[in-house]
Order: C-alpha cells, then structure tokens, then sequence
C-alpha cells in the first residue's frame, strides 16, 4: 500500500485540506472494512483451506503497526490465541505467527498477558512443527516484563529451553540459547542442569 507524503503540501488551501483529510478518513476506512471481511469469512466458511487462507492474511497484516487498533477492535488477538489450541496445525502457525507479531505493541502485549496468552503460548512449545515453535519461543521472548518474567523462566520453560539449545537444528538452538542468555540467571540455569528428575511439568517436551 503506497504510502501517501503529506509533508510536501505546506500551502494547501481549507478545501483542499478537508479533501485530504476525508481521503485519509476513506483509506483508514478501507483499511478497517478489509480486515473487517476477513474476520467475517473465517467466521461464515466452513472451508478449512479459506479459514487457513484468511488466518495467513490477517498474520501478515499483524505485521503492520497501521492495523493494531482495527485488529484489537475486530478481536483478532482473541482469534489468534484461540487458535492455539486447535487440532488444525495451520491453524496454529498462523494464530502463533499472527500473535508474535501483534505483541511488539505496548497494548497488544498488555492484552495477551491479561488473558493468559503466556500458558497459551508455552503449549506450543511442544509441536513437532518448527516454525510454531520458533514463533513460540520469539512471542515469549517479547512478553517478558517485570511481571510475566516468572512465568516465562519458570523451570518447566528453562528446561524445555536447554533441551531446544542443544538441537541439531541451528535456528532453534540459537533462539533457545538467546532466550537462556538474555532471560535467565545462570542460578537458574544450572539449577534445572543439576535437577535429577526431569519432568518440565506443564509443559509436554517436544518430539524428538
């Protein structure tokens, strides 16, 4: 969507100034009314192929800070996070994805907390899909604050996390590393090393 420079019309006149404004107005209108159909059509489909496809385009459209506030209106984050526990497993690397990119704002990530969007997203932890649980492992990353920090590095989640550091699999053990380093004491870590019986109690360990 080609992004329109207003800064260049310093000497427009009040008429010209309204039509501006009411083609801002129309834009951000259509913007709204877009994800507005899409919302619906997930709603009315019984396609799963189009709730798929629909799921995808809103995920993308998550990625733009232009279309928080129509989202939170429209209460994609609740569909996202109610996507992660679907059988679907589409459904959850959108619902995932879309949610890992809503949580860089501020308020976004305010609302995932406050609805248990952290136990939601730890489940995930467990799929033998690797691009949920890279999308996992990043939107836990962005939810750690002062307050959510505990339940993000809880021993469950640091032993889940010294199990994906130690993967063959290079993009996982990265990410897993970057969260132990940068999200957990080294106390804490060599406390899970040095515990005799893993368990990861609430979170099922992923699939070798």
């Amino acid at each position: 969507m080609p992004v329109l420079d207003w800064g260049e019309h310093t000497d427009w006149s009040s008429d010209e100034m309204a039509s501006s404004g009411r083609l801002r107005e129309d834009k951000f209108q259509d913007r709204f009314d877009y994800l507005q159909a899409l919302v619906t059509e997930f709603q009315d489909t019984d396609s799963q192929e189009a709730k798929e496809q629909v799921l995808a385009n809103l995920a993308n459209f998550a990625y733009d800070p232009s279309n928080y506030q129509y989202l939170r209106q429209l209460q994609v984050i609740d569909l996202f996070q109610d996507m992660l526990s679907e059988d679907n497993e589409r459904f959850v690397e959108f619902g995932i994805g879309g949610l890992c990119n809503l949580c860089l704002d501020k308020e976004n990530k305010e609302y995932i907390l406050q609805n248990n969007g952290v136990q939601a997203v730890l489940d995930c932890l467990s799929s033998p899909n690797e691009d949920i649980v890279l999308s996992a492992i990043t939107t836990l990353i962005y939810l750690v604050t002062p307050s959510s920090q505990t339940e993000i590095t809880a021993i469950p989640v640091v032993e889940c996390m010294l199990r994906f550091s130690m993967s063959k699999n290079k993009r996982l053990s990265n990410l897993a590393t970057l969260f132990l380093e940068d999200f957990c004491s080294p106390e804490e870590v060599e406390k899970v090393q040095n515990l005799q019986n893993h368990t990861a109690l609430g979170i099922p360990l992923p699939k070798e």
